[in-house]
């Protein structure tokens, strides 16, 4: 009996010992290094690109008025008329403003006869001082009299201050206007073209006078062109809030006020600490979160949760749970798992 125990418990033993011996050559090996594309993480670029819309105008609109009030005589240009510098855009009937300065100058003669008179009647003492201080300024009222009429003559007709188009006029012909009032709005040419773009306050401050920017007008062509901010309002607009910023553009014959563009210009931003990856590096997306696959020194790769910052046109920015200098993986995440080895193939940014 014992001796048959004991056979039986030799008998367990080789099938244990053959088994095990089994289950070690079954079980799988390392797998082969699986390839995979990775990246050192860097910081954040610290530009930004502001990308708005706005409207072509010219950079020089000049309003246009009479100095004195009148009855419109001619109005010689429409509405989108090219004038060249010096041209007569319009004239009050003068008639009044002639005959107020013949009556003036009539008058001036005459003071300064009486003033002559005077004066040689003082220095023979036949008259006071006092009545020579008064034929003076008798012809000194006189004289000031002329220069006004003289003035009033010579700005009863509107002349262009530069070569240009008419974009607004408001009289016509026998339209009774008063001293100073808008009739005619001029878009000086030679000035050039600008792209006007309301900013708000935090983008407005990070724009300066003379960078640089890319701007793109359908109407023009579907390729953008360099342009370069030339003026930057000093208050915001009291309605919108906005600042107003005017690019300047390159000459162009098609451009015209009215026309829409956009604009992309580069500026700074503050430093947040963000580093950027890209965007095929993130799975498992939610609520702002995500995870990406670090690689340690020996190849391994362990998921690591992050939270997402902003996405720009070339990367994601993680604003937490990345450090410059890690090495995570860019492409090929969904093949990996928690703990595989990989054959690390670098890529650029």
């Amino acid at each position: 009996m014992a001796g048959r125990t004991q056979k039986s418990l030799a008998l367990i033993a080789t099938v244990l010992l053959f088994g095990c011996s089994g289950t070690e050559e079954e079980e799988p090996k390392d797998r082969d290094p699986i390839p995979a594309a990775t990246i050192t993480v860097q910081a954040a670029s610290q530009n930004e690109t502001i990308t708005a819309a706005g409207t072509v105008r010219l950079r020089r609109e000049t309003e246009l008025g009479f100095t004195t009030s009148g009855q419109v005589a001619s109005v010689r240009y429409e509405e989108g008329d090219r004038v060249k510098r010096g041209a007569t855009l319009a004239a009050l009937d003068n008639s009044t403003v002639s005959a107020n300065l013949e009556s003036a100058q009539a008058e001036l003669d005459r003071t300064e006869a009486d003033f002559e008179r005077i004066k040689s009647l003082f220095a023979d003492g036949w008259v006071t001082k006092a009545r020579l201080e008064q034929a003076e300024a008798a012809m000194r009222a006189a004289k000031a009299q002329v220069n006004a009429n003289s003035f009033a003559s010579r700005t009863s007709h509107i002349h262009a201050p530069s070569n240009g188009i008419i974009l607004s006029r408001n009289i016509d012909v026998g339209q009774i206007v008063n001293a100073g009032t808008t009739v005619l709005v001029l878009g000086e040419t030679d000035k050039g073209f600008v792209l006007k773009v309301p900013l708000t306050d935090a983008d407005a401050s990070r724009v300066r006078v003379g960078m640089r920017a890319n701007v793109t007008i359908s109407a023009v062509s579907d390729e953008p062109f360099e342009a370069v901010v030339s003026e930057k309002d000093g208050r915001a607009d009291e309605q919108t809030g906005t600042f107003e910023i005017s690019f300047l553009l390159p000459a162009n014959e098609r451009l015209r006020s009215g026309q829409l563009g956009t604009v992309d210009i580069e500026v700074s931003r503050d430093s947040d600490g963000s580093v950027a990856v890209p965007a095929t590096a993130i799975f498992g997306v939610r609520s702002g979160e995500g995870l990406v696959y670090v690689v340690d020194e020996k190849k391994r790769v362990k998921a690591r949760n992050v939270i997402i910052g902003k996405l720009t046109d070339k990367s994601l920015e993680i604003s937490s749970g990345l450090a410059e200098g890690d090495v995570v993986v860019a492409r090929g995440v969904e093949k990996l798992r928690d703990g595989n080895v990989i054959k690390p193939i670098r890529t650029k940014k």
